[in-house]
Order: structure tokens, then C-alpha cells, then sequence
């Protein structure tokens, strides 16, 4: 009678286990993942009294999208910008230091990142020393112009809506033996430069400050531009001196009502972030993506639009039912990629809300 009740037991029992164990495993892997690039960021030296930038970047290594709900720093002289949309799962995202040295010395600032992927917080290590004046620029201001030398060649404004007046700036050094006078070319008229000091002393530093007027931008999603540094009197324009400018403008979501939202299109991914591999002879490398509608109205795909010239895209469908499919090609010019700007991703901007921008990361193998 025992050995009938065990053998019923298990008859019963075993189909019950292998119903709920892909439940628990579904529950337990459906989830974002913050994973920081470093937990100490080691800046080496800041100019006292000088307001410096840096990034902090990250990648949801999980399989949700990651929302970064806060990032906290320990100490006021540091304003802390976040991103405002979802990570996409294997995607990258950055956190924005603007740090104000007030005092000499070494520093080790903590930057406290809460997001929907725990309910304990994240903690990324800022760590340096404040000096009355930097000496070594080289690692800091990469870019040489000759006369001058630049922090970067590149200018960002993410997820800009219709009436934002964000700002932005660019890093200069003097490494001349007279004064320098800056001066931008070519500025659209969506931009004003300010230039702080007007005047950089021989081996000083210096800003221009670039403001945006979002009403005056054209288009939804991309809008990019080549402005250009005036290095000498009568200076021309050229690759050299040119600072790649790009401005993100995001659709408003504001006028949707309850029931619009909660049946919204939801675009989904076969993979955000992709590895082309080495050319190896060929002219281009191509790879397909696939996206799926998971909401519950059309999708529609507004722009597709690249940050390099290396890369062009092919959209089988700009509109997506829901529950259905479609192709996105990526190919990668072997011929542009050399000495082109601009980061090597894609971009779609759609009418989902909770993926009004979605990156598409690319990268390719450099060949020995």
C-alpha cells in the first residue's frame, strides 16, 4: 500500500515541479541588471575652481529595460544629470558628473545610483586631487589643434523636448605662448556660443558654453551638424577643426489619455547592441535585426537615423501591427568608417512611449 501511495505521489507530484520550475526561472531572469563600467573612477587631476565634466557609463546586462530612477552624489559640488529613458537589455547608458572643486587636495566623492533593477542602491567612486593648476593636459584635452587642444570634438544633446533650452560646453586649452581668442564657424541657427573667458591666457584653460533652442530644430529624433573652431586669424574649414554637434528632439507624449497609454505599441528588440566582425577583404559587413510590436497598438518607426556615416540602415516596414515583425538591415561602409565622427549606433525614435528612443550599438572588429 505504501510503495502504490509513493508511486502516486510521484505520478502527481514530478508534472506539477516541471510546471512551476520555468515559472520561478522565467520570474527570476526577467529582470535589468545595472552593471558599472568601474566602481572608483580615477580622474587624476582637477583644476581648482574650474567646473569639469565626466561620464560615468554603464550597460543593463540583464534582460529588461533598466530605468535609472535616481543618482544622488555625496557632496554638493557635484550636479548629477541621469538618463530619462529605459536601457534597453545589453544596451549602454551614462551618468553625468559636473564637478566644482571648491578645495585643494585629494578627493573621494560616491555617487549613490538608484534604479528599477534593485531595491538596494549602486554606488560609483569618484576619486582625484584638486590642484591650484593642472599641468599635464594630454590625457585631459586630446584633441590638438595645434595652437589649441580640445577635451572633445563632439558635442551631445540627448532626449530634448520641444521647448528645452539645454546646455553644453566645450573644454579649451591655450597650449600657445600668447592669448587666444576663441571663435566658432558655421553655428545653426539653433545654437548660440558664449565664450568664458573671451580671452585664454597662454597655457590656461577655457570654456565655450553652447546653448540649444529646441523650437528652432527641423525634426524629430537626430538633428546634427558641423560647427567649427577658429584656431588663427583667417583660418579655414576644414576636418581638422571640426566639432561634430548633435541634438536629440523627442516626441511628446503629453495629450495621450489613460486608456491610450495603457494600450500603447511597445517595440521590442532581437538585440540592441551588434557585433559586425572584421571586414577581412570584404567592402561592408551587414546585419539584420528584427523588431517586434508588443503593445497592443501600431507601432510606427518615425526616423531611423545614424550618428556615423559609416553606417546606413534599411527598414523593411516603418509601421508595425501589434504582435507582428519587422526587418531593420544594418551595413557598415568600409570605405567611410576611416576618420569618420560620431558614435558607431543607430537610432529609432517611435510613438512608444517607453521607447521613444532606442539605440542600436555597433561595433567591428579593427583588422591586424
Amino acid at each position: 500500500m505504501e510503495h502504490s501511495q509513493t508511486n502516486l505521489t510521484k505520478r502527481y507530484l514530478l508534472p506539477l515541479l516541471l510546471l512551476v520550475a520555468p515559472c520561478f526561472l522565467s520570474v527570476v531572469q526577467a529582470q535589468p541588471r545595472f552593471v558599472p563600467d568601474t566602481d572608483i573612477k580615477k580622474v587624476g587631476e582637477v583644476e581648482f575652481n574650474v567646473a569639469k565634466r565626466f561620464s560615468l557609463g554603464f550597460t543593463n546586462k540583464g534582460d529588461k529595460p533598466l530605468l535609472v530612477k535616481k543618482a544622488k552624489a555625496s557632496c554638493g559640488c557635484i550636479d548629477v544629470a541621469t538618463p530619462k529613458s529605459p536601457i534597453a537589455p545589453g544596451a549602454r547608458g551614462e551618468i553625468t558628473l559636473t564637478f566644482d572643486a571648491k578645495l585643494l587636495g585629494s578627493f573621494y566623492k560616491e555617487v549613490e545610483v538608484t534604479t528599477n533593477a534593485s531595491t538596494d542602491p549602486s554606488y560609483i567612486a569618484l576619486q582625484g586631487t584638486v590642484v591650484s593648476e593642472v599641468h599635464d593636459y594630454s590625457g585631459e584635452f586630446p584633441i590638438d589643434l595645434g595652437n589649441v587642444r580640445l577635451m572633445s570634438n563632439t558635442v551631445e544633446f540627448d532626449d530634448v523636448s520641444r521647448g528645452d533650452h539645454p546646455t553644453a560646453e566645450l573644454r579649451i586649452l591655450n597650449s600657445d605662448r600668447t592669448a587666444f581668442r576663441p571663435e566658432l564657424m558655421h553655428l545653426p541657427p539653433y545654437l548660440a556660443a558664449e565664450y568664458l573667458p573671451e580671452d585664454i591666457p597662454a597655457g590656461k584653460t577655457g570654456t565655450i558654453r553652447l546653448t540649444l533652442d529646441s523650437e528652432k530644430l527641423s525634426a524629430l529624433g537626430l538633428n546634427q551638424t558641423s560647427i567649427y573652431l577658429s584656431r588663427y586669424m583667417g583660418d579655414k574649414i576644414g576636418e581638422t577643426n571640426e566639432i561634430l554637434v548633435s541634438a536629440i528632439l523627442l516626441p511628446s507624449f503629453a495629450n495621450l489619455s489613460e486608456t491610450e497609454l495603457q494600450n500603447a505599441p511597445e517595440l521590442t528588440l532581437s538585440e540592441s547592441s551588434v557585433e559586425m566582425g572584421a571586414f577581412e577583404g570584404k567592402k561592408s559587413l551587414n546585419h539584420t535585426i528584427l523588431l517586434t510590436n508588443t503593445g497592443g497598438s501600431d507601432l510606427n518607426i518615425q526616423a531611423v537615423q545614424v550618428f556615423n556615416r559609416a553606417i546606413s540602415v534599411k527598414l523593411s516596414d516603418s509601421t508595425i501591427r501589434p504582435g507582428k515583425t519587422t526587418k531593420l538591415k544594418l551595413s557598415v561602409s568600409k570605405r567611410y568608417l576611416e576618420g569618420s565622427k560620431g558614435r558607431m549606433r543607430a537610432m529609432l525614435i517611435t510613438n512608444a512611449p517607453n521607447q521613444a528612443k532606442q539605440y542600436i550599438n555597433v561595433e567591428v572588429k579593427s583588422e591586424e
